[in-house]
Order: structure tokens, then sequence, then C-alpha cells
């Protein structure tokens, strides 16, 4: 009971961790050319969306606490562990490349020199992101789904046979 809790819970804040990662890879096509005063003024979209970080935190400690209680060495642990690590690469690429970025620019309220290439980096970080989480996510749901193929199913026909303690087979 406790796994299948785990396994939900991973399931649910792995896709609050990828929300803002989908946004920011389908709004990359109109933002990425934007000129300079319009796109400072549209980053200021995202302050306090550093909430979402909590969701990527949930995130990483349900998926390893799923593969912690997954049965040793089976699809739902290496599912439940590959989805941990996708998580902790997307908090490595935050702070690698979006992370500098947002520092340079305090936020997106300065403007320094060579700008563009801060929002190539902050753009294109937040897109790979995008893309790790979902496949985090992805993972998270094989674990959940390939668990239940893992157990099997007992039918009525194979069931013991309370009267001569065998199972029957036709």
């Amino acid at each position: 009971m406790a796994w299948r809790a785990s396994q939900f819970l991973a399931i649910i804040f792995t896709a609050l961790a990828f929300a803002p990662g989908a946004a920011h890879l389908m709004e990359l096509p109109a933002k990425i050319d934007m000129p300079e005063q319009p796109y400072f003024i549209v980053q200021q979209i995202y302050r306090g969306w550093a909430w979402a970080g909590v969701a990527i935190f949930a995130a990483l400690l349900a998926n390893f606490g799923s593969a912690m209680l997954a049965p040793r060495q089976s699809r739902q642990f290496w599912l439940s562990m590959a989805a941990g690590i996708l998580i902790a690469a997307t908090l490595a690429i935050f702070f690698i490349w979006t992370y500098p970025a947002n520092q340079a620019t305090a936020n997106w309220t300065s403007v320094p020199e060579g700008w563009e290439r801060l929002r190539t980096q902050w753009e294109y970080s937040h897109a790979v992101n995008a893309v790790v989480a979902f496949v985090a996510l992805l993972c998270s749901v094989g674990s959940a789904l390939s668990s239940s193929a893992a157990r099997p199913v007992v039918t009525r026909a194979d069931a013991p046979d309370a009267s001569r303690g065998t199972a029957r087979h036709a």
C-alpha cells in the first residue's frame, strides 16, 4: 500500500515538475527572437515561479522513495530510479545554465551586455529541462503501470479446488 501511494505521489509531483518546463517549451518559438524591451517585459511574468521548485524537490523525493519501496532489481525499481535521476538532472541543468542567466540579469530586470546570449541560454535550458522532465514522467508512469503486470493474475480456473486441495486444470 505504501508503494502504491509513493507511486501516485511520484506521478503527481513529476507532472507538476514538468508543467513549467512545458510552458517554457511551448512559448520558446514566440520569445526567442523578441527585441530587448518586449522580452524583458515578458520575462516579468515569471515572478514567483521559484515556488515551482517545491514540486521538483517533491518529485525527486517521491521517485526515489518509490524506488526504495519497489522490489529490488525490478522494472519498477529501475524506472523509479531513472525518474529520480532525471529529475536530479533537471536541477543540474537549472543551476548550470538557467540560474546564472537569472543572476546576470537580476532576474531579467537589468540588461547586461550580451543579453541575447543569456536569453538563448535561458530559453534552451528550459527547453531541455522540459524534455528531461517529460522522460522522467514517462519513467514514473511506466513504473506504476509495470507493477500491475508483475503480479500473476489468479483466475477461478487456477484457484485451488477446496474439495481436493489442488488447482483445477482444463
